[in-house]
């Protein structure tokens, strides 16, 4: 690649946009999960204000269908909030492996990045500095602002959809994300490690779906992470 090409690629404009257009697809697949948030919120009771402000200043699904469930079953603010630090533990395994990329970003520019740190975000991301560098910042920019945008106008629909359309919350529009997902991580499994790390979270994923509050998903992460782990360092030592 010439000097003058890799400067372009590595622009703030273009780095900027190329998180844009990367994470898209996933946008697409959000679109319909944050429909139903909308829509669900809106129908157990909650005032528009309500609603739009979970979106606004929680940002995180999972958590926010678990605090609208909480709030309707009238469970203690202590308990929802634990209960949503629990289920965004995570993001915090997500930022961990970001960190070599933000040394010489601002703290007050890791503040607002932390906070717009989503699944969609660190899959387009992570996924595209295993491939190529990339200038961070602007690219990771690109990607969760325009989901956190795409999340709030998309709550707001199902928000009025909901207030107009009976059981919308019962057409299954969730599967899209899940194929999302799917379509993303299964070209990123490579390496064996790779393969032990997705086939235990799948399997502990499904014995532990019944765990109370998304514990299990918390679980079956920690323990996928650790499988990943061991057998990456049992492959590490066979290649010395």
């Amino acid at each position: 690649m010439s000097e003058k090409l890799l400067q372009k690629h590595q622009s703030i404009p273009y780095t900027f946009f190329s998180g844009v257009i990367g994470i898209i697809p996933l946008i697409i697949a959000a679109m319909p999960f944050a429909i139903i948030y909308g829509a669900m919120a809106i129908s157990t009771g909650l005032s528009e204000w309500q609603v739009m402000g979970m979106s606004l200043f929680v940002f995180a699904g999972a958590s926010q269908f678990i605090a609208i469930t909480l709030l309707t079953s009238v469970t203690a603010y202590p308990i929802i909030l634990l209960t949503v630090f629990v289920v965004n533990l995570r993001h915090i395994l997500y930022a961990a492996s970001l960190m070599p990329q933000i040394t010489k970003i601002p703290h007050w520019l890791r503040a607002p990045m932390a906070f717009w740190l989503t699944d969609e975000s660190f899959a387009i991301v992570s996924s595209r500095l295993m491939k190529t560098t990339v200038n961070f910042t602007p690219h990771y920019l690109g990607a969760a602002l325009t989901m956190y945008v795409n999340w709030i106008v998309f709550s707001w629909v199902g928000m009025t959809l909901g207030k107009n359309i009976p059981d919308i919350t019962k057409w299954g529009l969730d599967v899209a994300m899940i194929v999302a997902f799917i379509g993303i991580v299964i070209p990123l499994l490579k390496k064996r490690a790779d393969w032990a790390c997705a086939v235990t979270a799948a399997i502990s994923a499904l014995l532990t779906y019944d765990w109370p509050h998304q514990t299990g998903l918390l679980f079956s992460s920690l323990l996928a992470i650790m499988v990943g782990m061991l057998v990456s360092t049992k492959q590490s030592k066979e290649s010395l």
